[in-house]
């Protein structure tokens, strides 16, 4: 159970619950500039510029009036008349539907209970992040306030909920491993100020579509943020020889302190050095050697293994952290076959889309009409319910696509069965254009997504 059902509060919200009143006048402050942006609160929930342009989203408006990337508008517009940021209003709102979910349940149990223990710990460590002072949580132990086990079903009900109390992870809790440490911050600390501008920050909502985050990245695997064997550039033979045959590595890295890579040495880069010429020093021996970012696609780095073997990667904060190999990526591969791959992006693609489409309630209506399975999120709809949704001509006409309906449904409906077979482990194999199935329908998928 999530609170306010998984999704992200909008200032349509606060009208809704009397926190706020349309046509109220919003300011935006920016003192190092000297300059102070208005906005008015729309009757539907929208912020109005002076120029006249409306956003749904407080974050948007502010980026745009300021003329910025991305702006936490959250914190940045404060309601003119009571001098009260629309964060803290937000805030009291949580506060409101956590405390409706417990009295409204006849008994605290388990499932009554947690969405007070989540508001209670994410309120904790927003205070933690104000005061600059960030929690510190594995990956792991903050999926288990949701009682979440992995990155599956429930991730937006949980981007939701930490959305709504203004923070982010650091990194993201998506690129990293389950036993990965991040830590819990305000979008607005994402950025630091610098040259006395005021920041732009990773905003928490946005009335674009939010980045589709699905897939592997290079900091899924272990060995990515795991640390790094590395000699400086004064090194010796003897001394990369001997890490190396005591770990059983190919390869070192050459730092000048953990930002810094010069290079590295590698069995192949010794012997060439050496049959070249026999008095080479170690310097002769590095070579040039590729970085990648933690967080980048693990697929747009695998030209680059396949050249070199391996890549080091920079973590969050741009140190050498790690290094992925070749022999990584086939372990990683060879875990997790091609189809589950491309099953979980078909269904994270369509439920993100559906979600940013249509309302829960309408939703639903569609999948769920007599309340049988007490659906609250869109977390809880199966490949079965995309197929119901979208295929009603009304819902289909929403996305506004110009494909054909039928045609999309008939396929949907074999990936369905195409889904069943792998998920329920059927010992048959699959269908030879199965995966091409699945690959074509997500790059439809992943082109009406942009």
């Amino acid at each position: 159970m999530y609170l306010l059902g998984g999704r992200r509060v909008m200032v349509r919200d606060l009208i809704e619950a009397g926190l706020l009143s349309a046509e109220a006048s919003l300011r935006f402050d920016r003192p190092r500039v000297g300059v102070t942006h208005r906005a008015l609160v729309t009757e539907t929930g929208r912020v109005r510029l002076e120029d006249g342009q409306e956003f749904r989203s407080p974050s948007r408006a502010a980026a745009v009036a300021a003329g910025m990337r991305a702006v936490d508008g959250w914190h940045a517009w404060v309601v003119q008349s009571t001098g009260r940021p629309l964060d803290a209003l937000r805030q009291e709102l949580l506060d409101q539907a956590v405390k409706r979910a417990v009295d409204d349940a006849l008994r605290i149990d388990d499932e009554a209970a947690l969405p007070q223990r989540v508001h209670e710990r994410l309120r904790e460590a927003r205070m933690r992040a104000d005061a600059n002072d960030p929690e510190e949580v594995s990956v792991r132990e903050l999926l288990s306030l949701w009682g979440a086990k992995g990155r599956g079903d429930q991730i937006s009900g949980i981007e939701a909920d930490l959305a709504n109390h203004g923070l982010v992870t650091r990194p993201s809790f998506r690129k990293v491993t389950l036993d990965s440490t991040v830590h819990l911050i305000t979008a607005s600390q994402e950025v630091p100020e610098e040259n006395n501008q005021v920041a732009e920050v990773v905003s928490v909502d946005s009335d674009e579509p939010e980045e589709l985050n699905v897939g592997l990245t290079v900091g899924n695997l272990p060995s990515a943020l795991g640390g790094v064997f590395s000699l400086s550039p004064t090194a010796t033979f003897e001394q990369a020889v001997t890490m190396m045959l005591l770990n059983d590595y190919s390869q070192l890295a050459v730092l000048s302190g953990s930002h810094t890579l010069r290079g590295a040495v590698t069995w192949k880069s010794i012997a060439q050095a050496r049959h070249a010429k026999p008095s080479a020093s170690f310097g002769d021996a590095i070579t040039f050697a590729h970085e990648v970012r933690y967080d980048r696609d693990l697929i747009d780095v695998l030209p680059i293994l396949e050249a070199s073997n391996f890549v080091f990667v920079r973590d969050e904060n741009n140190a050498i952290a790690g290094i992925v190999t070749t022999a990584d990526v086939v372990h990683a591969y060879g875990e997790m076959a091609t189809p589950f791959f491309l099953i979980g992006e078909l269904d994270q693609s369509l439920r993100w889309i559906i979600s940013r489409t249509f309302e829960i309630d309408d939703v639903i209506r569609l999948c769920d009409p007599k309340g049988s399975r007490r659906i609250e999120s869109f977390d809880q709809l199966t490949m079965g319910d995309y197929k119901r949704a979208l295929e009603n001509p009304e819902a289909w006409a929403k996305l506004d696509w110009p494909l054909d309906r039928a045609t999309f449904i008939n396929r949907l409906d074999e990936v369905r069965e195409i889904r069943n077979d792998v998920m329920h482990f059927n010992p048959d194999s699959l269908p030879k254009d199965a995966v091409d199935k699945l690959r074509n329908i997500n790059k439809l998928l992943r082109e009406y997504c942009e």
